[in-house]
């Protein structure tokens, strides 16, 4: 068997493993990369979906990527948040504690841990100024906007 006969088949039998992967029933070469590039398209969607759900989301930069967790639950007068980073963020506290102030929240309780890695667990109760009109999803979209303007100024 010759070296090109080696790679053809070598090309064969990957293709045929991404055919499986995808699931895909094509049998030509172009077909079957089609299927695996829709295959991710879809697999990307779906992330997005879990991310939004869990309250995970990948903001990042080039140079500086931040994974991080949001959650907010809503209690009975204001909201448990909490907030994880896998690395330190020296500043971020203050943005997301000026964030919680435009929100009209008083921060109750507070624990924050910026050793190596960032992990703020707070209780946000809403001041008598504020009208009752904020609910969780908004001031998770909120702090999630103040961690991604905050990590654009780094």
């Amino acid at each position: 068997m010759s070296s090109r006969d080696r790679k053809k088949a070598s090309v064969y039998r990957k293709l045929q493993r991404l055919r499986s992967v995808v699931n895909s029933t094509a049998v030509n070469k172009t077909s079957i990369i089609v299927d695996a590039s829709r295959y991710i398209e879809e697999l990307k969607e779906k992330m997005e979906l879990l991310n939004q759900e869990t309250g995970t989301s990948g903001i990042s930069n080039s140079q500086n990527p931040l994974p991080m967790q949001v959650a907010v639950e809503a209690l009975e007068k204001g909201f448990l948040i909490n907030v994880f980073l896998e690395k330190n963020c020296p500043g971020l506290l203050v943005s997301i504690l000026e964030t919680f102030e435009e929100l009209g929240l008083d921060v109750l309780d507070a624990r924050v841990s910026c050793q190596e890695n960032f992990q703020l667990e707070a209780i946000g109760g809403e001041n008598q100024s504020n009208a009752e009109g904020i609910d969780a999803q908004m001031v998770k979209q909120a702090v999630m906007q103040a961690i991604s303007k905050w990590s654009e100024n780094i």
